[in-house]
C-alpha cells in the first residue's frame, strides 16, 4: 500500500497529506448533493464527447447515466456524505473496479483534464474546495495507475482512496 501511495505522490506531484486534505472538511455538507450530481454530469458529458477515440473507448461499455450515478455517489460517500455508493454497489474497491480498464498515465491525465474543466465550470464549488478535490482526484488517478501494475502481480493493497477505512481493495 505504501508503495502505491508513494508512486501516486511521485507521479501526481501531490503529497499524500494534500491528497487527503478532503478529510479535514465535510465537503458533502458544505457543497450538497446537487453539486456532486452537477459535477459528475458535467464531467461525463465531457468524457463521452472527448475528441480522442482511444479515451472514449475506455468508457464504451458503460452507460453515461450509470457512470454519472456511480461517480457522484462515490464522491458523496468519500467526501463526508451518506454511503450511497456502498449501499448500492458494495465497497468502492477502486483498484479492483478499474482493473478491466487501461489506467495509464495518458488516460489519467486525460481524465484529470476533463475533471479540472468540470470543476472550473461548477460555480457552487468554492476555490478552496476545488483545490482540495483536485488534489484528491490527481493523487487518486495516479494511485490507480500504480494499481494497474497489480494486474499481473495479483496483490491486494488496502484502499484509503476508496473509503475512510483501511479495507482491502479486491474483496468485492
Amino acid at each position: 500500500m505504501q508503495a502505491l501511495q508513494a508512486k501516486a505522490s511521485e507521479w501526481s506531484g501531490v503529497k499524500q497529506d494534500d491528497a487527503f486534505a478532503i478529510d479535514d472538511t465535510n465537503l458533502f455538507q458544505k457543497l450538497g448533493l446537487q453539486t456532486f450530481i452537477y459535477l459528475s454530469t458535467n464531467f461525463y458529458s465531457r468524457v463521452y464527447d472527448d475528441e480522442e477515440e482511444w479515451f472514449r473507448s475506455i468508457f464504451a461499455n458503460s452507460k453515461k447515466e450509470d457512470a454519472i450515478q456511480n461517480q457522484y455517489e462515490f464522491f458523496v460517500q468519500r467526501m463526508g456524505g451518506p454511503s450511497l455508493y456502498s449501499q448500492r454497489r458494495g465497497h468502492p474497491a477502486l483498484i479492483a473496479r478499474h482493473r478491466p480498464f487501461p489506467v495509464t498515465h495518458q488516460a489519467a491525465e486525460r481524465w484529470l483534464h476533463h475533471m479540472q474543466q468540470a470543476l472550473d465550470s461548477t460555480q457552487d464549488i468554492d476555490a478552496d474546495s476545488k483545490v482540495r478535490m483536485m488534489n484528491f482526484f490527481r493523487h487518486t488517478a495516479f494511485f490507480l495507475v500504480a494499481g494497474d501494475e497489480l494486474k499481473s502481480q495479483n496483490q491486494q493493497p488496502s484502499c484509503k482512496h476508496g473509503s475512510s477505512n483501511q479495507l482491502p481493495c479486491k474483496n468485492f
